[in-house]
Parts: C-alpha cells; structure tokens; sequence
C-alpha cells in the first residue's frame, strides 16, 4: 500500500510540474514572450545573488561549526608536513574556488537580457588562454612536487634504529607480527599457511629467524622512536589507513609495501588533548575489501619505552603457540638499540 502511494504523490508532483509549465507557457503568449523572458531572467539574478550569499554564509557557518570536529594535530612527526600540505592546498584551491563563484553569479546577474543590450561575440584570445593554462599548471606541478617529496619521505629506508611492525591483511582483520630480540623476520612461505596450526602467516619454522617472532592483535609502539611498517595481505587488496597519523599505504597481496613515521603522543596522551577517555589510535581498511569490510579496524596503542618492553615480555612466542609439544623457544625481550632488517617474504 505505501509503495502505491509513494507512486501516486510522485505521478501528481509531474502533473503539477506540467501543469504549471503550462501555465507559464500561456502567460509568455499573453504577455509576450521576450517581455516574459525578460521577466524570468531578471528574477533568476536575483535569485542567483541571494543563492551566493546564502552559500558563502553557510560554507562559513558549517567551518565554524564543524573545524572542531576534525582529526586534529598530526600525532606523528612526518605527518605535520602532510597537514601543511594539506592547507597549502585548501588555501589555494579555496581562493580560487571562492573567486570563480562570485564571478559566476555576478556576471550571471549583471549581464542578463536587458533591451538594447547586445552580446559580445568573442570567440578566441591567445593572452587569456595562456594566462588560465601556464599559472594553474604552475600551481599544481609545485603542489605535486611537495606532495613526492613527502612520498618519497614516508617509503624511503626507515632509519636504522627504527622498529619493525608487519602489518598483513586478510578477510576480514590483520595479522600483526613482531621480530624478537634479532630484530629480524622469519622468511614465511604461503604454502605453509595453516590457521589450524597457529600459523595463520605460513611462517617457515626452518628458518631460525622466526623462532622468536610474535603476533599480537594490537599494534603497540613506542613515542618518540622511529617504527618501520611492512605491508602486506593474504587475499584481496585492503589498504592500512593511520588517520592519526597520516599515513596510508596498499596491502597487495605478494607485494610487500612499506612506510615509516615516528609517534609524537602516546596514547594516553592523545586522551588528554581530545578529552576523550575512549580514544585509540585506529588501523582502517581505506580499500573496499569484501562483505566484511566494516570490521576491519585495528588497534594501535603508543607508549613508553618501559610500557612497551612489560607488554612484550609477556608475549608467547608463534613458534611456542605452532609446536606445543616442543621446548618452549626463548621468549622475546623488548631491545630499544636492535637495528631493523628488511623481512624475508616469498
């Protein structure tokens, strides 16, 4: 019954719309139709003029009232200049946004059909073509270049006392991977997955590098030091997003990715500064990844040095949790000087 009427009420609005269409179509005979035409143009000016004040009010309006609401200061070193960046391009393009609109809706006012007004015909000028190509190509290659140097920044060798997180995506949560007190990777192997088994990575026991890693389900780092990201996925695309920290990098499967950036705030921290007592840092999937999608947030937690090395010495090792039976491997220790090594993947 309610989709009859949702049918109907949309039949009568086309009624009244042809109706009235109608009805203006015999006003322009009576009145004659440049005189009407006239009529509506000067009223669509004026129109057009309240429209931009009204809009220009509200996007002022709706930046005071929302500017608060926004992520914030950068909770990482690098992505203060990714901020910049970002301002830079929102002045830039807001000047001329602003600009083009008032010119739009005041020539649109100023320059109606009037009588005894004729337009211009103006079809070509070499100065005003160069003019509107060479300086918006101007801005946007500077804009472009600051935007690689950042780039090249954040996927460039971490520094050598940099942490080591792997991050691997899957349907529909990550898997989080730590080195021991190596400081490397174990070489994994994707033929040796097996979620039944504890080794839901295919992390290969042969290689004595592994022995030691670890997995957690939260990403724990500590402020102030340098941590080093490699980025992967198990299935489809999903793509690490960092708001806080404004990072994002793909996670290809058999394309390792990386990046690396240095927390400014520990976590607790950040709940002073938000006056939320519920804040966490968040890993987001910012790549539609399956039906599951949604569920795929992670949790970072950032802290100090002596927090970050209790949390470890409580970590079981993989190699423990995949061999029961065995001798328990030695447990990782929490080394802030280890020198960080690219992990093997194949």
């Amino acid at each position: 019954m309610s989709g009859f009427l949702a049918v109907l009420v949309i039949v009568l609005i086309f009624i009244v719309i042809f109706q009235i269409a109608k009805a203006s179509e015999y006003v322009s005979i009576l009145k004659g139709e440049k005189k009407a035409r006239q009529q509506s143009n000067r009223i669509n000016g004026f129109l057009l003029i309240a429209f931009l004040v009204l809009g220009l009010i509200g996007v002022y309006y709706c930046n005071n009232l929302l500017k608060g609401k926004i992520l914030g200061e950068s909770a990482s070193v690098q992505g203060e200049g990714v901020d910049t960046l970002i301002y830079v391009t929102l002045a830039i393009t807001g000047v001329v946004f602003i600009g083009t609109q008032i010119l739009l809706f005041w020539f649109a006012f100023k320059y109606q059909e009037k009588e005894g007004r004729k337009a211009f015909y103006f079809p070509h000028n070499n100065k005003l073509e160069v003019i509107w190509t060479v300086i918006p190509a101007i801005a946007l290659t500077v804009l472009v270049a600051f935007g690689l140097k950042h780039w090249f920044q954040l996927t460039s060798d971490a520094p050598k006392d940099a942490a080591i997180v792997e991050i691997t995506g899957k349907q529909f949560n990550w898997l989080i991977r730590y080195p021991g007190k190596d400081g490397q990777l174990g070489r994994r192997d994707f033929k040796k997955i097996d979620e039944a088994a504890s080794n839901p990575l295919g992390m290969d026991w042969e290689d004595q590098l592994g022995k030691d890693d670890f997995m957690a389900t939260e990403v724990h780092l500590v402020v102030g030091k340098p941590v080093k990201f490699i980025i992967g996925s198990r299935d489809v695309i999903h793509d690490v997003g960092l708001p806080q920290f404004r990072m994002k990098m793909d996670a290809v499967p058999g394309i390792p990715t990386t990046l690396w950036f240095t927390p400014k705030f520990t976590t607790k921290q950040m709940k002073e500064k938000t006056g939320n007592p519920d804040f966490t840092y968040e890993i987001s999937c910012d790549q539609m990844c399956g039906s599951g999608h949604y569920s795929m947030r992670g949790v970072i937690v950032v802290e100090t040095q002596e927090e970050y090395d209790a949390w470890v010495a409580k970590q079981p090792l993989q190699y423990s949790l995949a061999h029961p039976a065995a001798a328990p491997a030695e447990a990782p220790k929490a080394d802030s000087t280890q020198k960080t090594v690219a992990a093997n993947i194949r």
